[in-house]
């Protein structure tokens, strides 16, 4: 086992550790992280492809209750029968609509013998910056909207909704806190407007049905995971392996000391062994 000994040293010791700390990293949160941002990716291009042949439906059929949510319907296009709350306006600040900053405005619908429902009704740009333009108000009365289902957004960490230009704002579209914050009860998923509807705005676009390179991120850092630990192994196979030659050849001096030394004893007595 000695010839092992220098495996324990502190130097290699620490090596270990960030090997085996690299590799645990890749295999639970790194190759997981781009995987599973595959699947989700992989699973709204499917639902949008869906939603582009089937036909709206309406949208007490998927959200029944005040307290429903459609994850599995999202982008699915829906029709809805009801009136707006346009006192209970609010917008979403720092939004990026075909590259370009935008607000997006959200405004509850009341539906029909149905639940009340967040529709993003579309975008406005922003003047002089990040001013908020002057915003053409929903329609009154009661008016019929066709949408498409949209999972609430998880809610700015950090973020919290302020007043500025006589409007309410939020960082992200997340249903509760913009419930909490208007005083007007929820459901789980709202709903954004297709072209041409009562109190539309800018349309804003289908994502691209593009997969993305997170599954070869993930594969990439499996790889990385399985190449660390051998790397190591080589090393220190390859280190073990120089000193058996450096002990051979110190041997063969030793046994015969008339023998001229050869260029790397002479470099290993001037420089020093390896221990």
């Amino acid at each position: 086992m000695r010839r092992f000994a220098f495996l324990f040293r502190p130097s290699w010791l620490a090596l270990f550790v960030v090997v085996i700390a690299f590799a645990y990293l890749c295999f639970t949160v790194l190759a997981p992280w781009q995987l599973g941002k595959n699947s989700k990716t992989s699973r709204e291009n499917a639902q949008i492809s869906r939603s582009l042949s089937a036909d709206p439906v309406p949208v007490t059929s998927v959200l029944p209750e005040q307290d429903s949510a459609a994850p599995e319907e999202q982008w699915h296009r829906v029709t809805a029968t009801g009136r707006y709350l346009p006192d209970a306006q609010v917008l979403a600040r720092l939004r990026t609509v075909e590259g370009e900053p935008a607000f997006e405005v959200l405004v509850p619908f009341a539906v029909d013998d149905g639940p009340t429902v967040l529709v993003d009704r579309g975008y406005v740009r922003p003047v002089q910056g990040s001013g908020v333009p002057e915003i053409a108000p929903a329609p009154d009365g009661t008016v019929t909207i066709e949408a498409r289902l949209r999972d609430s957004e998880l809610r700015a960490l950090g973020r919290e909704p302020f007043e500025a230009d006589g409007a309410q704002q939020v960082y992200s579209i997340n249903t509760e806190q913009i419930a909490a914050l208007t005083g007007v009860p929820l459901t789980g998923s709202y709903l954004q407007l297709t072209e041409d509807q009562p109190g539309g705005l800018g349309v804003i676009p289908l994502p691209h049905l593009d997969a993305g390179p997170f599954l070869s991120y993930g594969i990439q850092w499996i790889a990385f995971g399985i190449i660390a630990p051998i790397g190591l192994g080589y090393f220190a196979f390859a280190e073990l392996r120089q000193r058996r030659r450096e002990k051979a050849a110190q041997e063969a001096v030793e046994a015969a000391p008339d023998v001229p030394l050869t260029t790397e004893q002479k470099l290993a007595d001037r420089y020093g062994r390896r221990r």
